[in-house]
C-alpha cells in the first residue's frame, strides 16, 4: 500500500535510497509514443544529487534502464519498467542511527507503522525515490506535450527570498540557467548566497517551488472527491519535504474580496476565456482552459549538522549529531520533482477524460 499513484496513468515506484536498485513501473502509458530517452535523461539530470554546490555531494549518475514497455523506440501498451541502480551509498554514515529517532524524519513514525525499518538514508522515505517519479513523470511529460500541453517548474522562494516570476511567461531555459533554479537572476543569486550561508552554519533552509501546466485544455477533472487540483495536491504533499500546497490566489485569495477573486468570463472567438487566473485553472475540480497555477512549500531539510536532542527505540535521551551527505535545501531539485507531479495527474486526468470521449 501506498506506493502507487493514479487510475488510467497508473506509476508505481519501489526501492530505497541504501538499496540495490530503485525504479518505476508505469502503466497505462498509451502505445505508439515516441519516447525520447535522452529528454527523459534529461530530467533525470535536473533532479540527481552532485549537481552544484547547493547539492548534496553524492555522486549518483540516475542512468535509468528501460527493461520493458518500449520496442523500436516506441511504447508498446504494456507496462513500462524502469530500472536505476544505486552507485553512490554509504551507508556507514548511518550506523549511529540505526536505533535513534533523528528529528524531523520519518524514523519514529515508520517504526511506529512497521515496527521494522531501513535505517539507511531513510530507506524508502527518502527523497532518493523521487527519482523514480521523475522518469514516470517525463514520460507522462512527453505524452502531454504531444497534446500542446508544456510544463514549466521554478524556485519561488527560499526561506525569506522571494522571486517575483510570471507563470505565463517563464521558460525552462530561464530556470536552468542558474544552479537554484530561480529564473530571476539577481534573486538566485541572494538565494545563492543564503544556501551557502546556512550549509556553512550547519544548518538548512525550505521554499517554495512554482509550477505552471500550460495549453491544458478546459473539461479535464472530476467533481466532488475527485477534483483535478486536490489529485494535484495529493501528488505534491506525497513528496519528501513538502508541507503545503496551493493553487491560483491560494492563501492570499482569503485577504481577497469576491468581486475582485472573481475571474470574469470572455470569449476570444474561437473559446471561453477568464480574464485572470485567480482560481488557477480549475473550477469546480475541472480544467478551464487556463493555465494550471500550484505552489508546493518544502520545509527545511531535517538533516542539519548541529548537536539536537532526541531519544532514541528504548526511550532514552541521547544527543544526535548527524553525519553523512545532505543537500542544505532542497529548492533546486525540487523543480523537477514538482513538475513530474503535475505531468503525471495531468496525463491521468487527460486519459479519464478521453474514457468518457472528450479527446486527450
Amino acid at each position: 500500500m501506498g506506493s502507487s499513484t493514479g487510475r488510467l496513468f497508473r506509476v508505481t515506484t519501489f526501492g530505497e535510497s541504501h538499496g540495490d536498485a530503485l525504479g518505476a513501473v508505469v502503466e497505462g502509458c498509451p502505445p505508439g509514443l515516441p519516447l525520447d530517452l535522452d529528454a527523459l535523461q534529461a530530467d533525470l539530470d535536473r533532479r540527481r544529487p552532485g549537481q552544484s554546490k547547493l547539492t548534496t555531494p553524492r555522486k549518483e549518475k540516475d542512468r535509468v534502464r528501460v527493461v520493458s514497455g518500449v520496442f523500436e523506440g516506441r511504447t508498446t501498451g504494456t507496462p513500462i519498467a524502469l530500472l536505476f541502480v544505486n552507485q553512490d551509498a554509504y551507508s556507514k554514515s548511518y550506523d549511529a542511527v540505526r536505533d535513534v529517532y533523528r528529528p524531523g524524519h520519518a524514523d519514529y513514525t515508520y517504526d511506529a507503522r512497521y515496527g521494522h525499518r531501513d535505517h539507511r538514508g531513510g530507506g524508502r522515505a527518502s527523497a532518493r525515490e523521487t527519482a523514480a517519479r521523475v522518469a514516470a513523470g517525463a514520460i507522462a511529460r512527453q505524452w502531454l506535450a504531444g497534446r500542446g500541453v508544456e510544463i514549466v517548474g521554478w524556485v519561488a522562494r527560499v526561506h525569506d527570498i522571494d522571486a517575483a516570476i510570471d507563470p505565463d511567461t517563464v521558460t525552462r531555459a530561464a530556470v536552468d540557467a542558474h544552479p537554484t533554479r530561480c529564473p530571476d537572476p539577481t534573486v538566485a543569486e541572494a538565494m545563492a548566497e543564503r544556501i551557502a550561508a546556512v550549509r556553512a552554519e550547519g544548518d538548512t533552509v525550505g521554499g517554495v517551488v512554482g509550477c505552471v501546466a500550460r495549453g491544458v485544455p478546459a473539461g479535464w477533472g472530476d467533481p466532488v472527491f475527485d477534483k483535478l487540483e486536490a489529485d494535484l495536491a495529493a501528488a505534491c504533499l506525497s513528496l519528501p519535504a513538502c508541507k503545503g500546497f496551493e493553487i491560483g490566489s491560494g492563501f492570499a485569495g482569503t485577504r481577497m474580496r469576491g468581486s475582485a477573486h472573481n475571474d470574469p468570463f470572455w470569449h476570444d472567438g474561437e473559446r471561453v476565456r477568464t480574464r485572470g487566473n485567480n482560481h488557477g485553472g480549475t473550477l469546480g475540480g475541472i480544467s478551464s482552459g487556463e493555465p494550471i497555477v500550484i505552489r508546493a512549500a518544502f520545509k527545511p531539510v531535517s538533516t542539519i549538522f548541529r548537536p539536537q536532542q532526541t531519544v532514541n527505540r528504548a526511550g532514552e535521551a541521547v544527543e544526535l549529531r548527524n553525519k553523512g551527505r545532505h543537500d542544505p535545501c532542497v529548492l533546486p531539485r525540487a523543480v523537477p520533482i514538482v513538475e513530474a507531479a503535475m505531468a503525471m495527474t495531468l496525463a491521468d486526468h487527460a486519459l479519464r477524460a478521453a474514457a468518457l470521449g472528450q479527446t486527450p
